[in-house]
């Protein structure tokens, strides 16, 4: 498994729509495998395709809690109906095909690293998908997941995070980026307690 480079905003690639695996091969499982990796790398809990710079509908999550060690593990906080779903998850041409209720979650992303926002997702949705082999599947969840999964889905339509929050607090992150660029990342021992 390979450790690919995340795309960061205002990449233009970020911003194109993705298009449908049709082959379902060693090449796509190899990809997710890639993908698995380098959100763990990254230390995330979603990965789509194209922050990776690759156009295609494929989308990895957990947002299985971690222990101390970084190890992921199920939990009881954990809304109901996401602790039914194994994780880490692949999504394979996955699309919603029903949201109900609303919450919101203060976001962020790993194309946009340092800033997070409050967004505004369905609570529980309901999504139809495929698996690595081709067999089409449908399921239902909530909490994190839920959440997870809709910003996701909306990197394969070319919209980031920022894209759902007010003009003027994404114009405010935007002209940050823009200005300043990305804070620099601290080694662990340049790191305060």
């Amino acid at each position: 498994m390979s450790v690919l480079e995340i795309l960061t905003y205002p990449n233009p690639r970020l911003r194109e729509v993705s298009a449908p695996i049709e082959i379902f091969d060693e090449k796509l499982k190899k990809l997710t495998e890639d993908m698995i990796e380098t959100m763990y790398a990254a230390h995330g809990i979603g990965l789509a395709a194209p922050q990776v710079g690759v156009l295609q509908r494929v989308v990895v999550i957990d947002t299985r809690p971690k222990n101390e060690d970084g190890r992921r593990y199920d939990n009881d906080e954990m809304a109901e109906l996401e602790k039914a779903i194994p994780q880490p998850l692949v999504l394979i041409n996955p699309k919603i095909v029903k949201g109900v209720g609303s919450t919101t979650f203060d976001e962020g992303c790993l194309s946009v690293p340092s800033f997070y926002e409050t967004v505004e997702r369905k609570e529980v949705i309901e999504v139809e998908t495929y698996d690595l082999k081709g067999n089409k599947y449908s399921f239902k969840t909530d909490g994190l997941l839920a959440i997870c999964i809709q910003h996701e889905l909306d990197h394969l339509e070319g919209k980031l995070f920022i894209d759902r929050i007010s003009f003027l607090k994404s114009k405010k992150i935007k002209g940050q980026i823009q200005k300043h660029g990305y804070p620099e990342k601290k080694e662990k021992s340049e790191v305060k307690k």
